[in-house]
């Protein structure tokens, strides 16, 4: 792929999403909702349906799924049992290749420009407050996660985030930022949209931050990749239009130079993004 523009502000905050980038906790969902599937004489997850769920807040409860699955149950009992089985399976979800090793260096790092200013860190995930204790409950998702300070973990349920706004709203990324900058110290520069990079496994969340105006590293499932190989730049530029949420001047222009893909964690280029991680 070719280098991101040179003309872009440097970067001095970096904003994760969650599940399915930093944790294996997609995996689980798929898991535990494939033996719900078979319990009920269903067909398992295809790679098509289960890509176009991933990174949805609540997917298994919308319509999307439910016509897909054709369940002899109702919803509601559908949901119980779901959430019964991952009470009983987030507990082991694990750090994904390279995320430790991410945040430990984007953790002291600095921007490799004249001011130097360190790399602040946040967390914008959709998981709510009771799967994320869940989720991060073992010593390697713990240790993990230890890497963003509690006052800056913004998450599904936060009240600063309005009801229904969830991504690919902008709203969640947004207010991450407002947690950075209402950590600065007085007389620090606030730390602008355009100077935020945004780590994001799925197609909602890459439009989300595009909408907040940040640029994108986008991490996608294997499964994700595949399906939309061929709109690619649309999902880069945040142009797939999945929602109707209107505020089309959110989005970003194909090829502007404001996201790219890359196939896991472990291939981030600090170099590229003006990021020095020596120190």
């Amino acid at each position: 792929m070719a280098p991101l523009e040179t003309d872009l502000p440097a970067i001095r905050g970096c904003i994760f999403d969650m599940d399915g980038l930093l944790i294996n906790s997609e995996d689980i969902i798929t898991l535990s909702t494939n033996q719900l599937l078979q319990k009920y004489g269903r067909p398992a997850f295809t790679p098509s349906i289960r890509a176009q769920l991933m990174g949805v807040p609540d997917s298994t409860n919308g319509d999307l799924f439910h016509n897909w699955a054709r369940l002899p149950i109702p919803r509601e009992q559908f949901a119980r049992e779901s959430s019964e089985q991952m009470r009983l399976h987030f507990p082991d979800c694990k750090p994904l290749p390279g995320a430790e090793k991410l945040l430990s260096n984007l953790s002291r790092a600095r921007s490799s420009t004249s001011s130097g200013d360190r790399i602040e860190l946040a967390l914008a995930s959709s998981t709510k407050s009771h799967s994320y204790e869940l989720k991060t409950s073992s010593p390697e998702t713990k240790r993990l996660l230890s890497f963003f300070q509690s006052d800056r973990r913004v998450l599904g349920d936060d009240a600063r985030v309005r009801q229904g706004r969830g991504k690919p709203a902008p709203d969640i990324y947004l207010v991450a930022l407002q947690t950075l900058n209402s950590a600065a110290d007085s007389g620090e520069k606030v730390i602008l949209p355009g100077e935020c990079l945004v780590f994001e496994d799925s197609v909602a969340g890459v439009e989300a931050a595009r909408r907040a105006g940040m640029r994108v590293v986008w991490v996608p499932h294997p499964d994700v990749a595949v399906e939309y190989q061929a709109r690619q730049k649309d999902v880069l530029a945040g142009r797939m239009g999945m929602n109707e949420l209107g505020d089309d001047w959110q989005l970003g222009e194909i090829d502007d130079g404001w996201a790219e893909q890359i196939p896991s964690l472990e291939h981030f280029d600090y170099e590229k993004y003006g990021i020095d991680v020596s120190s």
